[in-house]
């Protein structure tokens, strides 16, 4: 089992989350967070005055799959989330150890796929 933690434009997200949904992935977890990288934020303008924040806003998506899912995932997320331009994001993929579905009680795989 794998867990993929994408850090996304807010712009892409309907996108993605289609796209992932065609794919049978219906199930994440999504954060609204800020970062600092090559993109130099956006220009604000406060009572008449410009200035520069430093801070990008970005959406974080933590999906949990099967390891034979995961390269559909990321084609998913590269595809639909690449504008071509600074700031389009990053993808990370982690091992999970062990996964516990808190309501039913099932373990592994089970518990990240769905169930009734």
């Amino acid at each position: 089992m794998k867990k993929i933690e994408a850090i996304i434009r807010l712009s892409k997200f309907d996108e993605i989350r289609d796209g992932l949904a065609g794919i049978g992935v219906n199930f994440f977890t999504m954060t609204q967070v800020e970062g600092l990288g090559l993109e130099r934020g956006e220009q604000l303008t406060y009572r008449g005055n410009a200035f520069n924040s430093h801070r990008i806003a970005r959406l974080k998506l933590e999906i949990m799959v099967v390891q034979e899912r995961v390269e559909e995932v990321i084609k998913i997320l590269v595809e639909k989330g690449r504008t071509g331009e600074v700031g389009d994001g990053k993808i990370a993929i982690y091992d999970i150890d062990h996964v516990i579905r808190i309501r039913t009680g099932e373990v592994g795989a089970a518990a990240i796929l769905p169930s009734l």
